[in-house]
């Protein structure tokens, strides 16, 4: 055992870790990029929600085959692959910008293709999930890795918004392509001789459907999912478009932005480290709770809230949605079959974005219908709702944690990844 980490923690947990915290240095300051190099090309409100409903439509697209390919082909291939897809089109969105006056078309293709990567990207990750660590451990290192991968968000939007400020967005993303090359190179490096070979399936098409009779045999999980595709699609309507938005408008321009991101990294840890010292019987109650704090920051930009207070709402939601990640990454660790979990995660990660690309897309007529600030309230309004109808479905309240998780296979070798992003990570974004 290396005397620096735990016998669970072994050199791929280590390889990734690294990884998903470089990746995510470089992303949470793109996406404030992004929404920023269509202002400065004169876009719109309007364009802006095109951007970022143009990162999230291949998402829609191509979740579920990817989730059906990731039960299919080695996990970290489709990894590697859809990190070097990354790096090209930011690398290509980069020199667009610095170059000359980038159209919105070109800003929506490049934005569309890493999207597109991050679809295959995810069910994978999640999918090695379960070769990663014992079901006893599950909870300590779910929350041990998010920790470290929130704290590089914290410094990636904070880092992100000085250096559009000072540099302007087209560094940011270069630097976003360099952190999806070096985090590719990585997870090149990761030793799965220890997995085991997966038996051939029925076709494309019969593994999906295997996915969907696992999803909708489950009212907590499909309950869920119909929740966050409304719950994240405002949220992400509310980040991505307005927030920019107003720091523009009212609160000095993107630097105040990207600090008040920064506050909901600081959340995601503080939820983090409680997290790994707390295991409440009731898993999927209390991490629904834990939803409701997510309309304090669209309702902080409505008021608008001075930025220090937008830091505090953006710490309470940080906080709240990581003990919901948490609790439900240890519910489908203990509920789903490790030979079907990718393409179940999909239908997961589907159903939750499936609504963003509409909403963000659609958040530029809106504010142009009722108003920026009404708009706002009505996010709010739509993230209470949906989470207050979910606590009526019984399994999500009475589903209570086994005091030992099903076995995982390979663990004992550390093959495998842990989960870079859940869905619920969307909403923070």
């Amino acid at each position: 055992m290396n005397r620096h980490r735990p016998d669970w923690a072994g050199r791929n947990y280590s390889l990734l870790t690294g990884a998903a915290i470089i990746t995510n240095l470089g992303s949470h300051g793109a996406h404030i990029a992004a929404a920023f190099a269509v202002m400065d090309a004169g876009g719109s409100v309007g364009d802006v929600g095109l951007i970022a409903a143009a990162r999230t439509l291949p998402l829609v697209l191509f979740l579920l085959i990817g989730g059906a390919l990731a039960d299919r082909l080695p996990r970290h291939r489709v990894m590697v692959a859809a990190n070097v897809l990354n790096c090209v089109s930011q690398a290509a969105f980069a020199v667009l910008v610095l170059t000359g006056e980038p159209r919105l078309w070109q800003m929506m293709l490049l934005t569309a293709l890493c999207g597109t990567g991050t679809a295959f990207f995810n069910p994978a990750a999640e999918g090695m999930l379960l070769s990663t660590v014992s079901g006893e451990h599950s909870n300590w290192a779910f929350a041990l890795f998010r920790m470290a991968i929130n704290g590089a968000g914290i410094g990636g939007a904070a880092l992100g918004g000085a250096m559009i400020a000072a540099v302007g967005p087209g560094w940011v993303l270069a630097a976003d392509a360099a952190a999806f090359a070096v985090a590719g190179a990585l997870r090149a490096f990761l030793d799965v001789s220890h997995v085991p070979d997966r038996a051939p399936g029925g076709g494309l098409l019969s593994d999906l459907r295997e996915g969907w009779v696992e999803v909708r045999s489950r009212p907590w999980l499909w309950s869920i999912v119909l929740q966050f595709s409304v719950v994240v699609a405002v949220v992400g309507a509310a980040d991505a478009v307005y927030g920019p938005l107003v720091a523009r408008d009212q609160l000095g321009g993107p630097a105040p932005w990207g600090v008040a991101l920064a506050f909901f990294g600081v959340g995601t840890i503080a939820g983090a480290v409680l997290m790994m010292a707390w295991k409440p019987r009731r898993l999927l109650l209390v991490g629904t709770l834990c939803v409701f704090p997510l309309a304090l920051p669209s309702a902080g930009l409505a008021v608008p809230l001075p930025v220090w207070g937008l830091c505090a709402v953006m710490f309470v939601s940080g906080a709240a949605i990581e003990v919901f990640g948490v609790n439900w990454m240890t519910a489908m660790h203990q509920e789903i079959p490790e030979e079907k979990f990718s393409r179940v995660t999909a239908y997961d990660w589907f159903g939750s974005v499936s609504m963003l690309p509409v909403a963000t897309a659609l958040a530029g007529p809106a504010e142009a219908a009722f108003g920026r600030t009404q708009a706002l309230w009505g996010c709010a309004v739509l993230v209470i709702v949906p989470t207050a109808l979910v606590l009526l479905v019984p399994d999500v309240r009475r589903m209570t944690r086994r005091a030992h998780g099903k076995p995982v296979a390979g663990a004992a070798a550390g093959a495998g990844a842990p989960v870079e992003q859940t869905p619920a990570d969307a909403v923070g974004h």
